[in-house]
């Protein structure tokens, strides 16, 4: 089946299940002419669920098929059973219009470069960026309008800096990373001596290492190291919003989402989920497939393969109970009124 770039998807469901590894339920020839949302989706549309919470759309969706969990069997439309719809749906929104943006090519004559500057085959750097010397730029890796590379920072091949991100000195960016717009990595960490009442600077010498396969959202803040280096592992996402302490060491394909924060020297292993709006205290560890909640506070280290919630984060399960406890203070409260009432009537009538 040949894929048109317009973001139509002409074909058959059975046609388009072979491209993404699916099973077809239902009528296999069902036409296809494009992907749509499942609240959006009319005659013809493809479209997916990837949460169970919205499995009641089956009914009411106009689409004429449905991605959806191997763990679905059957439905009132024609549906691809897919061990990950989200995943597949990306695939097949990837392969009908598998690039949208046109990136900029060349060095544009407005940008800025300081002395002795490499630059990899196809590195691509747009007005107004400034690089300042001895910064190494990999093969086809793109500097959009605005950017800040600080002197002696080496950033490896097909990334995507996005405008206005500032990237200080000595900082380290591996292969195939991006970064979004505001985003500001190598600032100083947050050090200060208090003396007889006066904050004094500490200096942060150190650098921020981001590895392979990083994506960073807008207005992340990554603070250098005050010695050594804050690190960011391989694989990781970063959500807009979130804020890395110096001398953080966060693990390989961590996922950290918006507004939490991470204190200065605290270690999170591999595979370790960082909820909305959650915070880390410094000089701790959360350990491998760590998941914590939103708005959960870590006051101390976390083991290996835990869930925890809550203020101050505990263990998931407890952390339900503990707020289940909360949610009936109220009526808890009304019944010890009603017993010290009864207790001071009885007492009366004893004395």
């Amino acid at each position: 089946m040949k894929l048109k770039r317009d973001g139509a998807l002409p074909g058959r469901l059975k046609e388009i299940a072979k491209l993404i590894g699916g099973v077809v339920i239902g009528d296999g020839n069902t036409q296809i002419t494009g992907i749509c949302g499942i609240r959006e989706a009319g005659p013809g549309h493809l479209t997916f669920i990837a949460n169970s919470k919205y499995q009641h759309l089956l009914e009411t969706t106009r689409a004429s098929a449905v991605i959806t969990s191997r763990d679905i069997p059957s439905a009132p439309l024609p549906i691809i059973q897919a061990d990950n719809p989200s995943l597949a749906f990306a695939k097949l929104a990837s392969l009908v219009n598998p690039e949208v943006e046109q990136r900029p090519h060349g060095i544009s004559p407005k940008a800025v470069l300081g002395k002795r500057v490499r630059l990899g085959k196809g590195a691509a750097i747009q007005a107004f960026a400034v690089i300042e010397d001895e910064v190494e730029i990999g093969d086809r890796t793109v500097i959009y309008s605005g950017c800040y590379i600080g002197r002696r920072t080496r950033i490896g091949n097909d990334c995507l800096i996005y405008p206005n991100v500032s990237i200080r000195e000595k900082v380290e960016v591996g292969h195939r990373v991006i970064i979004h717009s505001g985003t500001s990595i190598g600032s100083d960490g947050f050090g200060f001596a208090t003396v007889q009442g006066i904050h004094h600077k500490i200096p942060q010498i150190g650098t921020v290492a981001i590895q392979d396969d990083v994506e960073i959202g807008a207005n992340v803040t990554i603070d250098r190291a005050r010695f050594g280096k804050t690190i960011i592992g391989k694989g990781t996402k970063i959500d807009n919003l979130v804020q890395i302490a110096h001398n953080v060491e966060v693990g390989p394909n961590s996922i950290i989402v918006a507004q939490a924060g991470i204190s200065g020297s605290t270690k999170l292993g591999r595979n370790v989920v960082l909820a909305g709006q959650s915070g880390v205290v410094g000089h701790i560890t959360i350990g491998d497939n760590v998941m914590v909640g939103a708005q959960a506070g870590v006051s101390k280290s976390v083991p290996p393969n835990t869930n925890v919630w809550g203020y101050p984060a505990k263990p998931h399960a407890r952390a339900k109970r503990v707020n289940a406890a909360v949610q009936r203070l109220p009526e808890l409260f009304d019944k010890v009124q009603q017993l010290q009432r009864r207790l001071e009537s009885m007492e009366k009538h004893t004395s």
